[in-house]
């Protein structure tokens, strides 16, 4: 199967399994998105919405942080994995966005990296979800499943998973593609046992038909 053969036959059944795909992070505004996603490195998204609610009603907006110490915002993130180091990225990140944005989220991905506890993927997923901007944030869900499927190839680093998801996709599939694969790779497509017979994207997976040919082999 040809590549761009197997890019269009994923995003139709992409397409038809998670139409309305969409972060489920729970959040209702940019800064509010922002302090989710930094919370999310390395822990589950249910995770951070437990903790979230009483986050937002005690801090809605990036002065509150700001003004806040590391020690009262680690007492509500204190069940969040590396708790201390996130109460910390939140308190500058507010106290930047105060001091050099005016108190609000910047657009660019470059900008948005210079907050601390924002690399290139939390970068990107403002950049998408909130600014409608056509970047791939990839995470451990989008590398592997991509691999899988045979959207890449030899792709070793998130970056170069990127790049090549970036060069064969139309600039208005990317958003909803990232949250696509996500929910794929959380609920289907998982880590340690894939759920193939759940899955229709299995005529184009290089993952499942490589299985089962050496299945056949046997």
């Amino acid at each position: 199967m040809k590549k761009q053969e197997r890019y269009n036959l994923a995003l139709q059944e992409l397409n038809e399994m998670f139409p309305d795909a969409k972060t489920e992070l729970e959040n209702d505004s940019p800064f509010h998105l922002l302090v989710a996603v930094i919370l999310s490195a390395q822990c589950t998204d249910k995770r951070v919405n437990m903790v979230t609610p009483e986050l937002f009603k005690r801090y809605p907006y990036p002065q509150d942080m700001a003004d806040s110490s590391e020690e009262e915002i680690f007492g509500y993130i204190k069940s969040i994995s590396y708790p201390n180091s996130k109460a910390k990225y939140l308190k500058n990140t507010a106290k930047r966005l105060v001091e050099v944005y005016n108190g609000e989220v910047p657009s660019d991905v470059k900008e948005l990296q210079t907050l601390q506890g924002v690399g290139r993927k939390t970068a990107n997923v403002i950049a998408s979800v909130v600014f409608n901007q056509a970047t791939m944030p990839v995470d451990t869900h989008v590398h592997r499943v991509s691999r899988r499927i045979g959207l890449t190839s030899n792709a070793k680093t998130v970056r170069q998973t990127e790049e090549q998801l970036m060069s064969n996709i139309p600039k208005d599939n990317v958003a909803l593609l990232h949250h696509q694969l996500i929910l794929l790779g959380r609920y289907i497509c998982k880590a340690r046992k894939p759920e193939c017979d759940k899955c229709s994207l299995t005529l184009c997976c290089k993952f499942f038909n490589q299985k089962n040919k050496n299945s056949n082999e046997i």
